[in-house]
């Protein structure tokens, strides 16, 4: 295809960073849910000591690279994807979501009803699943007993107790919203600890124990969807005396105690954790999964990884983006590469408040000049797919690659209007907000620090700059949780970035995880900062707000995505508080010896490794 100005300008870019660096530090591609907060990290100082496993001992032990040190372990304090990996292999939910179209099925509930058409649930719990812990005095995984020496199972007391802590104000929360649905919820989170009685506020909240193996939910509003809700990290069990006892050292190993397949047996910050097998765990024998240890490493650098991959140190990992073209020309490598889509949208969001995006023209003409279809095809080169909404089409109720919504940010292939007429349109948008060819315009777009992000950082920047010649464009950089802490609605509106780039991933795939959790002003995360004041569109965002309630609400399938689409043009086309870029592609390379299966959020439980093959290849 022709090469556009802007592409070659990312050519010459992209070789002066290699220059540059005399080590550079790309970062793989990492998608994050919502974070309000940088979660403090508090160092033990008791020494946590892991035996010398025995002479002749080896355990099947599954490689892999987590990206960057997980915020937590916490479940209720979890919000980005790494940590939810990490909580995946540690805690069962109620309900799990399953591989090939994300329905709620059994988990530590073997079967639920709602006797009401969706605002009441109860969940009927199994009795088998014990809590354990690791003891590093010994190296062995053990069952936790009770002060009369019987072994403590999880029970619906757990539940209760994990839900209300994540709801409690004191806990600090940041995905607390995603609860709201429950009864007494709002109020509670919403509460002020020091005027407020928490206490009956944490009695209203509509969860209760029925009896020990019985939970029960009631809800604000009917919600067919709670099931997929209650497989969420935020739902999960906690270890109530544990918590009181330890505090925030809980999640530490030889503190933590947990009820999944694996148990955390070292965590050193910044630099590796280490999961053993949970024998304790009687799901074993339903599972096909013969790993014994995972050995996690926190290489923040794509390249370092995929090296650390071919030199057989990794058994998975994500290709780094100037590697595509190598990977799927390779015979080898051609044969380990998968790439299938998966519910994650890539997005650049604005600070709405902020000027000059303040004004929504100016925000639609910097989407509209975002040539996505150039982009995924000579940047990411995955397979990713240009996005027009916020959702991508895997999404219950989304309209994703429907031309009545920004038809500008689609090619002609798929029905939109083409990058030529969609240039055309947002020099005109931007002319008519008072700042003809950019002239006056002065944009800071930042990214967390990535290789990945950077390329597409640089090529975006480069199609802003041909599109508005007199406009200034600016890129900044920071680290993984100081980048977090510095995007978040609690930071002060001259500190933020005009833009700024996120990933969103489904918790359960319902619209209402998207457009009304994670933007609604009044309910949802709201990044953006949208308000019903805004002088330009406030009208318009009541209208949103309005509109994703009332879908979240209603009970008709096909009523629910017809307002789920005019949620999104709302969003997108009309507010313009985001330009969705593309939807994801899963591009991983996997080791011949290893079985994998493809959850959003890995179970390595179910992964196979064919040992002799892995030692062979290693050379023992």
């Amino acid at each position: 295809m022709k090469y556009s100005k802007w592409f070659v300008l990312i050519a010459v870019l992209v070789i002066a960073s290699f220059i540059l660096a005399a080590c550079p530090k790309p970062t793989p591609e990492v998608v994050e849910k919502v974070v309000t907060k940088e979660v403090e990290k508090v160092v033990t100082k008791e020494v946590v000591v892991t035996p010398t496993p025995a002479p002749g001992e080896e355990k099947v032990t599954l490689n892999i690279n987590l990206g960057t040190e997980p915020p937590t372990a916490d479940p209720s304090l979890a919000t980005d994807t790494t940590s939810v990996a990490v909580i995946e292999q540690l805690f069962m939910g109620l309900t799990d979501l399953a591989e090939e179209d994300m329905h709620a099925i059994p988990e530590l509930a073997t079967k639920w009803e709602t006797p009401d058409n969706g605002q009441t649930w109860i969940f009927h719990m199994r009795n088998d699943v014990p809590w354990v812990w690791y003891n590093p005095a010994t190296g062995e995984v053990e069952v936790v007993k009770d002060d009369d020496g019987n072994p403590r199972v999880v029970n619906a007391h757990d539940v209760v107790y994990g839900v209300k802590r994540t709801l409690d104000p004191r806990t600090a929360s940041d995905y607390a919203y995603v609860l709201y649905v429950i009864k007494g919820g709002e109020a509670l989170n919403t509460a002020d600890p020091t005027k407020d009685d928490i206490d009956a506020l944490l009695d209203a909240v509509g969860v209760e124990a029925v009896d020990d193996f019985t939970v029960k939910f009631t809800l604000e509003y009917p919600a067919a969807y709670f099931p997929q809700i209650a497989s969420m990290w935020v739902t999960r069990p906690e270890p109530e005396w544990v918590i009181k006892d330890k505090g925030e050292r809980w999640i530490e190993p030889g503190f933590i105690v947990t009820n999944g397949p694996y148990v955390m047996t070292e965590w050193v910050h910044e630099d590796h954790m280490v999961f053993e097998k949970n024998p304790h765990w009687p799901d074993w024998d339903k599972v096909e999964g013969n790993i014994e240890r995972i050995y996690a490493v926190m290489v923040t650098e794509a390249s370092t990884a995929f090296a650390m991959y071919e030199n057989n140190e990794l058994d998975t990992a994500g290709v780094p983006l100037d590697q595509m073209d190598r990977v799927k020309s390779d015979p080898e490598l051609s044969k380990q590469l998968t790439i299938q889509p998966i519910g994650c949208t890539y997005y650049y969001g604005f600070t709405t408040p902020k000027k000059p995006v303040d004004n929504p023209l100016v925000r639609r003409a910097l989407s509209a000049a975002i040539d996505r279809k150039t982009l995924v095809e000579e940047v990411t080169k995955g397979g990713q797919i240009p996005a027009n909404t916020f959702a991508p089409k895997m999404i219950f109720g989304s309209p994703a690659g429907d031309p009545d919504i920004a038809p500008w940010a689609l090619p002609e292939d798929m029905g939109g209007w083409g990058y030529e007429k969609a240039l055309e349109e947002a020099r005109k948008w931007m002319a008519e907000a008072g700042f003809p060819e950019g002239e006056g315009l002065d944009i800071l777009l930042m990214h967390n620090v990535s290789e990945g992000h950077a390329k597409i950082a640089q090529a975006i920047q480069a199609m802003w700059q041909e599109a508005f010649p007199k406009a200034k464009f600016s890129i900044e950089t920071q680290e993984w949780k100081v980048y977090l802490k510095t995007i978040s609605k609690k930071t002060p509106l001259e500190d933020m970035p005009h833009v700024w780039r996120l990933g969103w991933c489904q918790d359960y795939p319902d619209e209402n995880n998207w457009v009304h959790e994670v933007f609604n002003p009044e309910q949802g995360a709201n990044r953006p900062r949208l308000s019903f004041d805004d002088p330009y569109v406030g009208d318009k965002i009541k209208e949103f707000s309005e509109t994703t309630i009332a879908a979240a609400r209603t009970a008709d399938p096909e009523k629910r995505k017809e307002l789920y689409k005019k949620a999104e043009k709302l969003l997108v086309d009309d507010i313009a508080a985001i330009a969705p870029i593309y939807y994801y592609t899963q591009v991983v390379v996997t080791k011949p010896w290893l079985k994998r299966h493809w959850h959003d959020t890995p179970h390595y439980e179910t992964w196979v490794i064919d040992w002799a093959a892995k030692k062979a290849a290693l050379g023992k």
